[in-house]
């Protein structure tokens, strides 16, 4: 007569309590394995989740233009080659369906107030990339046309520049600021953007006019790429083409010839990145479920120890009574008890991960119900599948012989 379920459920734990060390080692594959895929599916979509959201703040109607020729893979030297300038960006801006038009240098500086100093992006660039990127403003305003035609050394601050600077609640409009020892008076603060698609820190930067980067910080001519905004996002085709046509023109490039530029449709750029982006999400996971398959490895593997141990044992229970099927359920139930364990702690860890990453890293990681049913599930599968030997072992030993093991 077989066991009930209760009384074979009951067995079970109670012979896992009996050897706790060797029951949560059994258990940590899964735990690592869990908790890992619970993470990185977290990050992957919080990511995913800001690709999309900075699609909608920009639009699909900006066209980005960048120096260099395009490369193996669809992509040019962004910044690295010399070939655009201020004057082709304001040629764009006379073709019909441009609405604002931005060129932009950039580099990497120490700023100083005070006795604070600070390391960020100084973006050169025109007053239309507010509109162009969305950029709100906290304080102050932005600059204008008179400040990039006079070369003004003001500034407009990020949100993470202003907090490494400034002592919290401190009004930075007005106040002044040393970037490469030159002086800037900030006019500006920004609200804060968050991470961009590419997971650049939008807020650590500081904005200035073009011309005053250009003249006392870079001290070049050429931009490293012109920001485009079409009047509308059915538009934007006719755009990037006039805008190709326009370049291969100014920069005399003939038929045929290997242009010395590039024009992306952001959009497109987007939505590569965010296939980037779910496709690395997805990898990270398989990863991490390979920890998954160790870990019901290593449920076997001292659960095949288990059984050498425990064999007087089920002698003994077999001799009272207990069949084979007995035996090989009190087994199974034993890794699945196991891997369910398993998969609650690692739950519970890999929900914790995600909380201290989005609190670090300032991003969304949601933990999605998906994620935990199918880590779940992965690791019950885990574990009876490599339980199912260790316990088919133990079925079929000889009573007679595991009555008289030593």
């Amino acid at each position: 007569m077989s066991v009930k379920p209760g009384v074979l459920a009951e067995f079970s734990l109670q012979a896992l309590r009996a050897n706790k060390l060797r029951s949560f080692l059994t258990m940590l594959g899964i735990i690592i394995g869990v908790s890992s895929v619970i993470l990185m599916m977290a990050i992957g979509q919080g990511a995913q989740a800001q690709v999309m959201a900075r699609v909608n703040s920009l639009g699909t109607n900006v066209v980005m233009v960048f120096p260099g020729a395009v490369g193996q893979f669809g992509r040019g030297s962004f910044g690295a080659a010399q070939s655009l300038t201020d004057a082709d960006a304001q040629a764009i801006a006379q073709l019909p369906f441009v609405a604002n038009v931005a060129p932009t240098v950039g580099k990497s500086a120490m700023v100083t107030h005070g006795n604070q100093n600070w390391t960020t992006q100084i973006t050169g660039t025109a007053p239309a990339i507010q509109n162009i990127s969305a950029l709100t403003l906290a304080e102050g305003r932005f600059f204008t046309e008179d400040d990039d035609t006079a070369a003004n050394a003001v500034a407009v601050l990020g949100e993470t520049t202003y907090e490494n600077l400034y002592p919290a609640g401190a009004d930075p409009v007005g106040t002044q600021i040393m970037i490469q020892n030159i002086p800037f008076t900030v006019i500006g603060l920004l609200q804060a953007n968050g991470a961009s698609a590419g997971g650049f820190n939008q807020d650590d930067v500081i904005y200035v006019p073009l011309k005053t980067a250009q003249i006392r910080l870079t001290g070049t001519t050429y931009v490293s790429r012109i920001e485009v905004q079409a009047t509308g996002s059915d538009q934007v085709n006719t755009v990037v083409d006039e805008v190709t046509t326009l370049l291969q023109r100014r920069h005399n490039i003939p038929t045929g010839g290997t242009n010395d530029f590039n024009v992306q449709n952001l959009a497109q750029m987007l939505s590569t990145a965010e296939d980037i982006s779910r496709m690395l999400t997805l990898f990270l996971a398989g990863v991490a479920a390979i920890s998954l398959i160790v870990g019901g490895i290593g449920i076997m593997n001292i659960m095949l120890v288990a059984v050498t141990e425990r064999t007087r044992e089920i002698g003994i229970r077999m001799s009272l009574g207990a069949t084979q099927r007995d035996i090989l359920n009190q087994f199974l139930t034993e890794a699945l008890f196991l891997s369910l364990a398993g998969s609650v702690i690692g739950v519970l860890l890999g929900s914790i991960g995600a909380y201290l990453f989005a609190t670090l890293a300032k991003m969304a990681a949601p933990v999605s119900a998906l994620s935990i049913a199918a880590s779940v599930a992965f690791a019950a599968f885990t574990g009876i599948f490599f339980g199912y030997y260790p316990a088919r072992r133990a079925a079929a030993l000889n009573p007679a012989e595991a009555l008289s093991y030593e």
